[in-house]
C-alpha cells in the first residue's frame, strides 16, 4: 500500500478478532494511471456509560485514568494504543489514525462519578492510552471541559501529552500546579524535524514540545519530559540532548521507556522502517531483540518497560547520569488528595452539560 500523506501506518490489516481477513493487492493501477482519494478522518460520538477507567498493573504508576479520545490522529508508528483498535472491529493500522472516537458527554459523567456517595477521591491521569490534546481536541474541546471539572472539585490528575496545544490550558494547569492539584509530562521522542515527520506526522514538531514545556513552567505547573519510546539505533543517540534541551526549557523531571511491539505493532512498525529508513532497518530490529530477550517483544510485567540485556542497561545508565547532570531528578511530588470538595452548586450545575444530540459521524479533513 502507497504511504497515505501524513499517516504513519503503511497498511490497514483487518482487527484480529474479525472472523474474515481483507488483504490490499497490486492490480497493476498506479498514481500515474488513477489518483488514489485522501484518507481523511472520521469521528464519531461515543455514549459512554462512564468515564473514568480502572487498571492492576504493577508496573503502572496510577490505578485510574481518563482517556477523552479512542484513536489517535498523531499516527505515531509506534503507539502502544493501536491493537486497542481490534476490540472495535478495526485496524490498529490506518483505522487507528484516521477512525477517532469520542465521548461528547465526558464533562457529565466525570461529575456524576464526583457526586457518587462511595467516591473516593485518588491522582486520576489523562491520556494514558491515547493523547488528550491530539489535533481534534481544538474542535471538540474534550479534554478542556474534562480539566474545568477537575479544578471545580479540586480533584488532583496528572496529564501527558506531546502536543503544544496544552499551552492553550495553562490557565488551568498553572493554578492547580501551584496548589498541589496537577502535574504534567511531555513526550518528546527526537529532536530530528525529518524523523519526526515520518515517525509521528501529525504530531506536533519537536520545538513547539519544547515550547510547551516551557508554557507550563512559567504558569506553574509542575513539568516532566518523557523521552519515549526510546528506540535503539534509531534515536537512543539522543537522550542525552533532548534531556538537556527540556531542562533548559524548564522540565525538573525526567522518565523513558524502551519501544514496545506488542501484538499488531510490531509488524506496523517493521513495515514503516523498511519504508522510511530501509538503510538500518535491520540492524534497528536486532537492537531491539536484544533489549527483548531475542524477540521482538516480552510482555513480562518485570521488565516490559525497560527491557534487559546490555543494550537496554546502558539506555538505563546513560538516562540516570543524563538525569542527574541536567537537574531532572527532582523528588516527585505527590498530589494531594485531601483538597478535593464537592462545590455546593454542583447539582444544579449538572443542567449545563445535557447537550443537544450529536450527529452519528462528523467528517473533517
Amino acid at each position: 500500500m502507497e504511504t497515505a500523506k501524513g499517516r504513519g501506518a503503511r497498511s490497514n490489516a483487518t482487527g484480529r478478532y474479525e472472523p474474515e481477513q481483507h488483504l490490499s493487492f497490486d492490480d497493476g493501477w498506479t498514481r500515474d494511471d488513477a489518483e488514489a482519494a485522501p484518507l481523511r478522518t472520521t469521528l464519531t460520538p461515543e455514549h459512554a456509560r462512564a468515564i473514568i477507567a480502572r487498571n492492576d498493573s504493577p508496573d503502572i504508576g496510577f490505578d485510574r485514568s481518563i482517556n477523552p479520545y479512542k484513536g489517535c490522529e498523531h499516527g505515531c508508528i509506534y503507539c502502544y494504543a493501536r491493537p486497542s483498535h481490534a476490540w472495535m472491529g478495526l485496524s490498529p493500522g490506518l483505522d487507528f489514525e484516521s477512525r477517532i472516537f469520542f465521548k461528547p458527554q465526558a464533562a457529565r459523567l466525570l461529575e456524576q462519578a464526583f457526586l457518587a456517595p462511595r467516591y473516593r477521591c485518588r491522582r486520576i491521569h489523562i491520556g494514558g492510552n491515547t493523547d488528550p490534546y491530539q489535533p481534534v481536541e481544538r474542535e471538540l474541546g474534550s479534554t478542556r471541559s474534562i480539566l474545568e471539572v477537575m479544578q471545580r472539585f479540586n480533584h488532583p490528575f496528572s496529564i501527558i501529552t506531546k502536543s503544544v496545544l496544552i499551552g492553550r490550558d495553562a490557565d488551568i494547569l498553572g493554578p492547580m500546579g501551584k496548589a498541589g492539584l496537577a502535574s504534567a509530562f511531555v513526550s518528546i521522542t527526537t529532536l530530528d524535524r525529518g524523523l519526526a515527520r515520518a515517525m509521528e506526522p501529525r504530531a506536533s514538531t519537536p520545538a513547539k514540545r519544547l515550547e510547551a514545556i516551557s508554557r507550563l513552567a512559567e504558569a506553574g505547573c509542575p513539568v516532566g519530559v518523557g523521552f519515549a519510546p526510546v528506540i535503539p539505533g534509531l534515536n537512543d543517540h539522543e537522550l542525552e540532548s533532548i534531556l538537556e534541551a527540556a531542562a533548559k526549557a524548564g522540565a525538573t523531571r525526567a522518565m523513558y521507556v524502551t519501544l514496545r511491539l506488542p501484538l499488531e505493532i510490531k509488524d506496523l512498525f517493521r513495515e514503516w522502517l523498511a519504508d522510511a529508513r530501509p538503510d538500518r532497518a535491520a540492524r534497528v530490529m536486532s537492537l531491539i531483540r536484544q533489549t527483548r530477550g531475542g524477540k521482538d517483544y516480552d510482555a513480562d510485567w518485570s521488565q516490559r518497560m525497560k527491557g534487559t540485556g546490555p543494550v537496554a542497561e546502558l539506555i538505563g545508565a546513560r538516562f540516570k547520569a543524563a538525569v542527574k547532570r541536567y537537574g531532572l531528578d527532582t523528588p516527585r511530588r505527590l498530589l494531594d488528595e485531601t483538597q478535593f470538595r464537592v462545590p455546593p452548586d454542583a447539582r444544579p450545575q449538572m443542567d449545563l452539560f445535557d447537550l443537544p444530540q450529536t450527529a452519528a459521524e462528523v467528517r473533517i479533513a
